[in-house]
C-alpha cells in the first residue's frame, strides 16, 4: 500500500492565506462598489466598464497597502532578517507571517489575473498577464523553497506606489486632472 501524500502545516497556511487573499479581493471589490456612490457623487455617472475598473482598483489598493506594510514590518521591525536572530543565511529565512503575506499576495494576483482575463483587454493587456504571471511564479518559488523571501518582500514594498497610481486614475476619471491634489499625488508617486 502506497503512502498518500500529506500536507504540512506550512502548506495549509499557504493555501489558507491564498484563499483569504481571493476572498478579501472579492469583499473589497463589493464594498468599494457599495460605498463609492456615497463617497463620490459622480460614481453613478460612470460607465459599467469604468465602475468595474474603479472597484478593481479598490482591491488593488487594499492589497498594495497590506503587502507594503507587512513587507516593511518583516524587513525592518521584526527579527526575521536580523543578522543576530538566527544562524541561517538571511536568504534562507522565512516565518509563518512571511509565508502568509506571500500567500495573500498570490491570492490577490490570481484574483486580479482572473479579472484581467474575464474583461480582457479592458483591465490591461498582455503586459498585465506577464506581470502577474511572473509575480506569482517568483512568489511561489520563494514559498516552496523557503528561500529568497527577503528579496520578494523588498519587491512587495514597491506596491506602496500602487495607491498613488490608482488615485491618479480615480482623479482623472472624476475630471480632477487639473486639481492641486492631482499634482500632489503625482509628486508623491514620483518620490515613491
Amino acid at each position: 500500500m502506497e503512502d498518500s501524500p500529506s500536507f504540512s502545516t506550512k502548506e495549509i497556511y499557504w493555501l489558507a492565506s491564498c484563499f483569504w487573499g481571493i476572498i478579501t479581493c472579492k469583499l473589497v471589490y463589493d464594498i468599494t462598489g457599495f460605498i463609492s456612490p456615497f463617497c463620490f457623487k459622480g460614481y453613478g455617472k460612470l460607465s459599467d466598464k469604468e465602475k468595474m475598473e474603479w472597484n478593481n482598483r479598490g482591491f488593488s489598493t487594499f492589497h498594495a497597502l497590506i503587502a507594503a506594510w507587512a513587507s516593511l514590518y518583516l524587513l525592518l521591525f521584526s527579527n526575521l532578517f536580523n543578522e543576530d536572530s538566527s544562524n541561517d543565511l538571511i536568504v534562507n529565512r522565512s516565518s509563518i507571517i512571511s509565508n502568509m503575506v506571500l500567500g495573500f499576495s498570490i491570492g490577490y494576483f490570481l484574483s486580479d489575473l482572473a479579472m484581467v482575463f474575464w474583461h480582457f483587454p479592458a483591465l490591461g493587456g498582455l503586459e498585465y498577464v506577464l506581470h502577474h504571471g511572473l509575480s506569482m511564479f517568483s512568489i511561489s518559488l520563494s514559498l516552496m523553497s523557503s528561500q529568497g523571501q527577503i528579496y520578494i518582500l523588498m519587491v512587495l514594498i514597491s506596491e506602496s506606489t500602487t495607491p498613488f497610481v490608482n488615485i491618479r486614475w480615480y482623479l482623472d476619471v472624476a475630471g480632477r486632472k487639473s486639481s492641486t491634489i492631482y499634482i500632489y499625488n503625482g509628486i508623491a508617486l514620483f518620490f515613491g
